[in-house]
Order: C-alpha cells, then structure tokens, then sequence
C-alpha cells in the first residue's frame, strides 16, 4: 500500500471557507469590557464549538454576530456580510437561538413559526410547507395548535431552534441549545446540527457541557476575559483508539504505509490490542476501516478518544491562574 493512501485518513480535509470571520472586537459596558479583542472564525460546513467560562463573553459575543449589539471596535463577517453595515443581508443568512426562547404565549407553536417566516417575508404557501417541515423535524407536530404557554422548557427550546431555522440560515448561532432537553431529544439536535453542517451550514455552539460539545463539534475556539484563548479552531476529536484482533498486525501495516500511531494499552504484540492515532474525522475513520480490511488486518473496533475537549480546556494556561 503506497504513503498516498495513508495519507488518505491521516490528512486533514480542506478547510472550507469562512462562515464567520471575527477581528479584534471589542465591547464594553460602562466599566466592564466583555470583550476585549476577540478574533474567531468558524469554517462553513462544521460545528464549532465556543468554550468558556461564565463570564467569559461567550454571550455578548454571539449576540454581536447575531446583529443584536454594536461592538466597539473591530470587524464581523456573517457569511461575507458585515452585521453593522450590511444589517439585513447579514440576519437573511443568520439563525439566532438564545439560551431562553422567549414565545408569545397566546400564539401556538404553528403561529409562532408562521409569524417569523412572515418577517423574513417568506411567501405564505412556502412558509406553510416550510413550518410544518420545522415542526416534524423537532417533533412538535402534536403541539402545532396549542398554546405555546402550554410547551414545557425542553418543548420551547425545540420551538426555538425551529424558529432560528426558519429562513434556512447560513449561519446558525445557538447558545445553550441543549438546555432542558430530554437525553433523545439531545441525541436528535445532534444529528440535525451534523446534518445542517454537512450541508454547508456554519454552527457555532456555546455550551458548558463539554462532552456534549465534543459528540457534535467539529472544531473548537477557546475565550476566557473577552479575549480568544486560541485564535484559530482547534479540531476535536482527532484521536482515536484503533483496536485489531493482532495487535502486532495492526501496527506492522500502518507503520507499512507510513501513518503516525502511539501505543493504545499493555497488550502483547501476539494478541488484541489497540493504538492511538489520529484521524480526519468520520470520513477519514472510514477510509481507515476500508483500507485495513484491505489489507487483511483484522480491526475490531474504532472510535475517538473522549473527554479530549475538555482537557484541552482544563489545561489552558490563562484558566489556571
């Protein structure tokens, strides 16, 4: 096997282009500088993930990009389009969803979904097939034509995100989207998020549920006291553990074709045993298992390695001081 295929599952995939470009924004209120110099961006096509602590200006940022707060200095690019100057182009191409999805109570789910698509001046028959469409695929098809002040927390949230889709966004802005959800309906936002990305969408989540950042996120940026830890995404889930029924033919092949690999645990080269090494996401993992197969060597089990996201937060410098 030539380096060419190794290189095939070890090499990152082209980086798309930008969805969201932010640099060196800054916004103060009063004394208090939420952000002070962050630069991000957030690739289209992936789910990035927006780490930090309370307090951190996670919010205050997403809702500059939102369009819904001035920054002080600095520049933003919502899918090419500047929010200050270039307002409604720049919200046609975004979904907002805050952590508290705020509802007309006296309108039903329908109503409340048919009302946005109004304002983004959605044609009604569109917006009619474009809501029932929302409505199953956040399963509230039942609770189309109730009263929204009937929804549960995790009900609205499912709203809410619908709401933000509502215009088939670029750009999807979601903070805390996971917040009083069920563990299925956390299993089907995940799904969707990955499904919208794959369709070229640009997701930037905020959440303080690490490992629930990790299942979904593509790529990670880091911001502790206004200001970017890391100026550019860090990948997630690049780790994997590999594991064959020879632990010893495992390691012979890829070290055949050149891939980079550590050991995984004890075992003896004589029998089972697994390695570390990294790999360009599901695509990449797939090419892995077709081209071992291939080769004859026996893999048993792949997956990446969890928890990495969250480590690479515990251990920045500027959160242990």
């Amino acid at each position: 096997m030539s380096f060419a295929v190794a290189d095939e599952f070890l090499a990152p995939p082209p980086a798309a282009p930008p969805g969201i470009v932010v640099r060196g924004v800054s916004r103060a209120f009063g004394s208090v500088r939420a952000l002070d110099g962050i630069d991000l961006e957030a690739r289209a096509g992936r789910v990035t993930a927006l780490v930090g602590p309370n307090g951190s200006g996670k919010t205050t940022l997403l809702l500059v990009l939102a369009g819904l707060l001035v920054p002080d200095a600095g520049s933003v690019r919502i899918a090419g389009h500047d929010p200050v100057t270039e307002g409604p182009a720049a919200r046609a191409r975004t979904g907002w969803m805050p952590d508290a999805f705020g509802t007309w109570d006296s309108l039903t789910a329908r109503q409340v979904l048919l009302t946005f698509a109004a304002a983004y001046r959605i044609p009604p028959v569109t917006a009619r097939l474009r809501v029932d469409e929302l409505l199953a695929t956040v399963h509230l098809t039942e609770f189309a034509d109730r009263p929204a002040s009937v929804l549960s927390r995790g009900q609205k949230q499912r709203l809410g995100l619908a709401r933000a889709l509502v215009h088939q966004p670029d750009v999807l802005l979601l903070d805390e989207p996971a917040s009083g959800l069920d563990p299925r309906s956390r299993v089907d936002l995940r799904l969707l998020l990955r499904r919208l990305a794959d369709d070229g969408c640009t997701v930037l989540v905020s959440s303080h549920v690490l490992a629930e950042l990790e299942e979904m996120a593509d790529d990670a940026v880091f911001i502790s006291r206004g200001r970017t830890v890391v100026p550019t995404p860090v990948t997630t889930q690049s780790t994997w553990h590999v594991r064959a029924l020879s632990l010893g033919a495992l390691t012979t092949w890829l070290t055949s074709v050149g891939a980079t690999w550590q050991p995984g645990d004890g075992s003896s080269p004589d029998g089972p045993g697994s390695v570390l090494m990294e790999v360009s996401g599901e695509a990449g993992a797939a090419a892995l298992v077709r081209d071992a197969v291939a080769a004859g060597v026996p893999l048993t089990s792949l997956g990446p390695v969890t928890g990495s996201l969250e480590q690479a937060y515990l251990t920045l410098e500027e959160e242990r001081r």
